[in-house]
């Protein structure tokens, strides 16, 4: 699942400014919908997902700094506080602008049915349709937040004034401790851009497809030595990217130079696409991901860079998706690594799909057989959003790229209009048996574990490490738990921890050690490729 995002913007914290009002236009009814204009007027057409925000006025002056609204966004963490309407717009002419409104997608309900009251609304043009994955992102046009009340007597009008930019990849939070803060630019030094075009992914798109990322070199690393290092191929989580890694270089570069993490290169993969996360799987969809990481860009690495080149020096981390991708290429790809560390992984076993038995007899994703609502968010044992609240959300900001429609691109087979099959209705939650099939013939972890164990045993058997924690935000525990029986049963060699109160979120920490996980699971594989360094395991 992603790796959180307090609102839809990522956490950008844009800071826009507060608008004193809007300028309405005569409508011939009721207006419940907007009008919706570009600031210049003799610019070029703009294209893209138009959306448009309303909250209600005491709500968001209550949860403003100082009363000041400065941002009108969704939130996992309160699906129905904002009303959102969302439509395809292929031209938006300046000077002419859009109407949206009555007949538009909105979630949760339609406008005329928000009470009458005073909001705040603003709108945001997603011009290149990844809302549903990084929020408010390079080039969408957004406009200022005005207060207005609703239902209007006239259309207000709306004007787009500002076009964000695009994100500088090595920008800390601004949360970050000076420590690491200190410690980037010479983490820098020490980091080579990674971009690789895969023959195998740009054959299956007709077009040059870039694998990227960073490549992360340990202190004393000698490129014209002769020492060899152990290698992790770490990726993200869902809403991750490679403009999200500076903070866990710095992090990472900085324990290697304090000897609390053994020296090691790490290769932080970028697993983000228009259509979501591909998770490294090889999927009619997305392409032959794992097989360009695994034949093409790791052989080019090894012969770039002094690394160990066999299986007992080449491992996986990754947390959420990234912990689902990993966990997938360790088990796909058996021959090739070393060992994962999956942390919190995505659903390894469909029988508990977030609490979803996707294999039960008319299997339903929004309603359990006595009618109550599948939660899938929690946040300190309180539901905060249901399985049907977040896809539906999710369906009027875009129609791919978030997270739901992710495990389509990846999983689904392919249907008549070249898209994927979707597995379940959004309007009724009812899942579709064949689709699942489907999934758990190609991509269920713990069945084709089950199913295959005779032959992956001799290259598999101990290389498999899950940790998840009890209360994981997303209950993803309980798929873990479910992998676990599965490989207990096979007599299996295996090592999945269950970290008690544990959240999706905190999982890394000890104390005030947000990396206290990472270092000791480092550890853990330097012990794989350096046996003799087993003593030092207990030390860490």
């Amino acid at each position: 699942m992603r790796t959180y995002r307090i609102t839809l913007a990522a956490l950008l914290g844009l800071g826009l400014a507060l608008g004193t009002g809007c300028t309405c236009r005569e409508a011939s009814s009721a207006a419940h919908g907007f009008h919706v204009d570009v600031a210049e007027p003799h610019g070029q057409p703009v294209s893209g997902r138009l959306l448009v925000f309303a909250v209600d006025a005491k709500t968001a002056e209550a949860s403003a700094k100082d009363g000041k609204v400065t941002e009108v966004d969704a939130s996992p963490l309160a699906p129905d506080q904002v009303s959102i309407v969302g439509e395809e717009v292929s031209r938006l002419v300046p000077g002419q602008g859009v109407d949206i409104g009555a007949d538009a997608m909105a979630y949760p309900h339609p406008l005329a049915q928000l009470p009458p009251g005073d909001y705040y609304v603003q709108a945001v043009l997603d011009t290149n349709h990844s809302y549903n994955y990084t929020g408010r992102g390079a080039g969408d046009l957004l406009s200022e937040v005005v207060k207005l009340h609703l239902p209007a007597t006239r259309t207000p009008s709306l004007k787009l004034t500002t076009t964000l930019p695009a994100p500088d990849a090595w920008a800390l939070p601004s949360s970050t401790p000076p420590e690491l803060r200190d410690a980037l630019p010479e983490a820098r030094r020490h980091t080579d851009d990674l971009d690789f075009v895969s023959p195998a992914l740009s054959a299956f798109w007709g077009r040059p497809i870039h694998m990227r990322g960073f490549v992360l070199l340990p202190p004393g690393y000698d490129p014209k030595g002769t020492a060899r290092y152990p290698v992790v191929y770490f990726t993200h989580g869902f809403g991750g990217g490679r403009d999200h890694f500076a903070k866990g270089i710095a992090s990472t570069w900085l324990a290697m130079s304090k000897g609390e993490m053994p020296p090691m290169i790490w290769v932080y993969l970028d697993e983000a696409s228009p259509t979501g996360t591909h998770e490294f799987a090889d999927s009619v969809n997305n392409g032959p991901w794992g097989l360009a990481l695994t034949e093409e860009l790791i052989p080019q690495l090894e012969s770039t860079y002094l690394m160990d080149g066999k299986a007992s020096g080449r491992f996986l981390n990754g947390h959420s998706s990234g912990g689902w991708a990993t966990l997938w290429l360790q088990t796909r790809y058996p021959k090739v690594f070393g060992g994962t560390w999956s942390t919190s992984p995505d659903p390894s076993d469909f029988h508990d799909f977030t609490g979803v038995d996707l294999y039960a007899p008319h299997a339903n994703v929004y309603r359990k057989a006595d009618g109550s609502p599948y939660p899938l968010v929690r946040d300190k044992g309180a539901v905060v959003a249901t399985f049907q609240q977040f896809s539906q959300m999710e369906r009027t900001l875009g129609s791919y790229g978030g997270q739901i429609a992710s495990f389509e691109w990846v999983f689904s087979p392919r249907g008549e209009d070249g898209r994927p099959v979707p597995f379940f209705d959004r309007d009724t939650g009812d899942v579709d048996a064949n689709v699942v099939a489907y999934w758990r013939d190609h991509y269920d972890i713990a069945h084709l574990l089950q199913a295959n164990w005779p032959q992956l045993a001799p290259d598999l058997d101990g290389k498999i490490h899950l940790i998840v924690g009890t209360a994981d935000t997303f209950y993803l525990d309980g798929a873990a738990h479910r992998l676990k029986a599965v490989l207990d049963g096979l007599h299996a060699q295996s090592d999945i921890r269950f970290l008690p109160g544990k959240t999706h979120f905190d999982l890394y920490a000890v104390g005030s050690d947000r990396m206290a996980l990472l270092k000791q699971i480092a550890w853990e594989m330097y012990a794989v490729a350096r046996p003799p360094s087993t003593s030092k395991v207990a030390a860490h």
